[in-house]
Parts: C-alpha cells; structure tokens; sequence
C-alpha cells in the first residue's frame, strides 16, 4: 500500500478521528497535513477550543504521518505548547514532519494552525516502532 493508502485504511478505523471530522490533505511517507473543523462539542468553558481537542488532532497527525509506511509505531511520548486559543468554527491544519528516525524509535514535529495561518499549537512526538504492519493489528 502507499502512504496514502495506508492512512485512509487508518481513517476507516480510527473512529475518533472520524467523530473529530478529520481529513486527509496530503500524505507522504513519514509526512502529513490534516484539517479538522472546529464543532461546537469541542468548545470548553471559556469558549475556547479544550485542549485535549487540540492535543487529540495532534496525536491523529502523529499517528497518519508514524504509521504511513505500513509498519506499526505507537507514541512513547509527547509535548505540547500551545500559543493560540481557537474558536469554535476555525479549521485547524495540523502538520507533521519526520525530524529524527532511528531503528526503533522515530520523533515527529507536528505544527498545529487555524485558517488564518497563525499558530495554534507547537506539539513533539515520539513513537516506537513495534515489529508489526498496520494490517496485524
């Protein structure tokens, strides 16, 4: 399968990013640009975007942009700052680039932003490569 192949059989599963409206911009290996829109369900107290939303989008583009090669990788860890609150009706574009692979291990750079280009998150991921293809699991 290819990149792109790989991440929509993970879309098809993946029933949360499903319920986030997450969709698949462009995808290469080791690479991706999702959108989600911001629903009123993920708006917070203080009529921001909840950060576990925004964590969330981030983790989806980790796992589309770790896993696209058809070989498994979970995360190990993960860090986010955020610099911006959305609003509900913003569509946020979450980025992730590949910056350090070794044999089992592997860390993403994961830029999140809203449709005025301005950011919203900064969020660093790394993932272990478990052995095992995306179609074993």
């Amino acid at each position: 399968m290819t990149p792109k192949q790989v991440a929509e059989y993970m879309l098809g599963q993946d029933h949360f990013s499903q319920w986030m409206d997450i969709r698949l911009i462009e995808i290469r290996e080791n690479y991706c640009l999702i959108e989600m829109p911001v629903k009123k369900e993920m708006i917070n107290g203080l009529k921001t975007v909840h950060g576990g939303v925004t964590f969330a989008f981030a983790d989806s583009a980790l796992a589309f942009s770790s896993n696209n090669s058809g070989d498994a990788a979970v995360a190990l860890n993960c860090v986010i700052n955020f610099t911006k609150a959305g609003k509900e009706g913003d569509v946020f574009k979450a980025e992730s680039i590949l910056a350090n692979e070794t044999r089992k291990t592997a860390v993403y750079d994961i830029k999140i932003s809203n449709q005025n280009e301005e950011l919203i998150a900064k969020f660093v991921g790394t993932v272990y490569k478990i052995g095992k293809k995306i179609t074993e699991l």
